[in-house]
């Protein structure tokens, strides 16, 4: 799967999705957004359109319309992203380092947790 960033309406309908949880459609991203900002029922549709061609969402007819969910939740999509930085940033070791560096305590806390655990499964 494709770990580009997101253009901007492509973010915007991602969380969307991802804030919603269950299927959507083109008309219900569509009449939300259009109360906050000025936006054509078109764009939305082609921007979903292009995540699903991206598979950054899957789709399913229903009836004369599709309805959407995302292929992953946003948690599998950060951990991805980060691998992928991990994957090509360099030397790891210093990539890692930096990036602890950067970490509030409570996510240091929410690291050594997550990596306990996985030494468990």
């Amino acid at each position: 799967m494709e770990q580009r960033g997101f253009g901007d309406l492509e973010a915007v309908v991602m969380d969307w999705v991802w804030d919603h949880q269950e299927p959507v459609t083109v008309r219900d991203v569509f009449e939300d957004l259009s109360q906050q900002r000025a936006i054509a029922y078109t764009t939305v549709l082609s921007t979903m359109d292009n995540l699903y061609r991206k598979r950054w969402l899957k789709r399913q007819r229903n009836g004369k319309a599709y309805v959407y969910r995302a292929a992953m939740s946003r948690e599998e999509r950060s951990a991805r992203l980060m691998k992928a930085a991990f994957d090509s940033g360099g030397d790891t070791n210093t990539v890692l380092a930096f990036f602890v560096e950067q970490m509030s305590a409570e996510q240091s806390a929410q690291l050594k947790a997550a990596l306990r655990k996985g030494r468990r499964s």
